[in-house]
């Protein structure tokens, strides 16, 4: 299997027309056509060739710095990063011939002389797998070299959402470009040069000091698990197996696609939808962490009705729709259509919005309804 990223990436390119007379390169013996400014890895992925990488996120730039896309180009005298060699007419490209497959799986074991923890959970991250699945599918053998771990963990960073494990960052800088390129915030940052390069923060401090708006981008898009989600990682040991449902987030009215992982029907975690048409895998922090609400024990789950005795007390659908219509009824048919004023919800949806106001315009004849985000 290959990063989530990738399968998000072709289902977006495979279907993508090509302009008349477009140039050519000969991948893997075959004569591909490609448009003007594609990389070499960019026309691999359209033509669903597997070639790994840990630094590339789709929706950013590219970076070429884990050397994993490393390809055979024919005329190079050194095998070029697929990622940032733009494809020219005519190139003869091989993406796994057998020094090319040595390379890489070296290359994974080098990065695993620094990061030793493989196992580690889906719920931490959207991408937290990537590197044990790379490593599985090389076979790497993660003890061949020895050495320091990357950074100094700060999981004591008392902010509610990030956990910031930094035993496990291979200095991938995703997270870094992320925020600055995705976000605009500059919140990540990086210390030192060489092996004692560390990803940190403003001054070296917590989340909740530096520019963070706790987007969970730099969660999502991590390759190891090093940034990982809090709230998601308290549900590790919750029994059952983890089941993903696409809806769209409930805050706003911009939309966005997010997967709800689930553990026997109770929410545990969010990830953003990457081929979300309104976000493109970005959420806000309430998007992203603000899904508590969802079973709050003051949350009605079954419909209260007033009784004789003046309490409340729980009722069917069916006893409650006609106890409402009823006294809506009477309202219209006292003090006239124009007595009826109606509020949506501003966590609603749209289309439940739009049915609202439809309720009100055309079972009442009136215009009052209005918003409670308004207030």
């Amino acid at each position: 299997m290959d990063s989530p990223f990738i399968e998000i990436e072709r289902k977006n390119t495979m279907n993508s027309p090509l302009p008349k007379q477009t140039p050519t390169i000969t991948l893997d013996g075959e004569e591909v056509a490609f448009t003007e400014g594609e990389t070499i890895y960019e026309i691999a992925e359209r033509n669903r060739k597997q070639v790994p990488t840990l630094c590339y996120d789709p929706r950013l730039e590219a970076f070429g710095g884990c050397r994993l896309c490393i390809v055979e180009l024919e005329g190079a005298r050194n095998p070029v990063a697929s990622c940032t060699t733009k494809a020219t007419p005519g190139m003869v490209v091989r993406t796994a011939t057998d020094e090319i497959e040595k390379y890489r799986k070296t290359l994974l074991e080098m990065v695993t002389s620094e990061n030793r923890e493989l196992e580690v959970d889906s719920l931490r991250g959207y991408a937290a797998q990537e590197l044990t699945t790379l490593v599985n599918r090389y076979e790497a053998r993660t003890g061949r070299f020895i050495g320091a771990q990357s950074g100094t963990s700060n999981t004591d960073d008392k902010n509610p959402f990030i956990l910031r494990d930094y035993d496990l960052c291979i200095s991938c800088y995703r997270c870094v470009r992320v925020c600055a390129e995705q976000e605009g915030d500059y919140a990540i940052s990086v210390m030192n040069r060489g092996f004692h390069t560390q990803i940190t923060t403003e001054f070296n401090g917590e989340l909740r000091d530096s520019a963070c708006t706790f987007c969970g981008q730099c969660v999502q898009t991590c390759p190891t698990g090093a940034l990982a989600d809090k709230k998601a990682m308290r549900a590790v040991d919750r029994p059952g197996e983890i089941e993903k449902t696409r809806t769209i987030c409930p805050y706003c009215g911009v939309g966005c696609s997010i997967d709800l992982l689930t553990k026997e029907d109770r929410i545990v975690g969010i990830h953003p939808a990457m081929d979300g048409p309104a976000n493109e895998g970005a959420l806000c922090v309430k998007g992203q962490f603000a899904f508590d609400f969802v079973h709050h024990p003051d949350r009605l789950t079954t419909p209260l009705v007033r009784r004789e005795d003046g309490e409340l007390h729980e009722a069917s659908w069916d006893e409650a729709l006609d106890r409402a219509a009823e006294g809506f009824r009477q309202v219209n048919e006292k003090y006239g259509r124009h007595s009826i004023y109606g509020v949506a919800s501003g966590r609603a949806p749209s289309e439940a919005a739009y049915l609202m106001q439809k309720f009100i315009r055309v079972g009442f004849g009136t215009n009052y309804i209005d918003n409670c985000s308004r207030a």
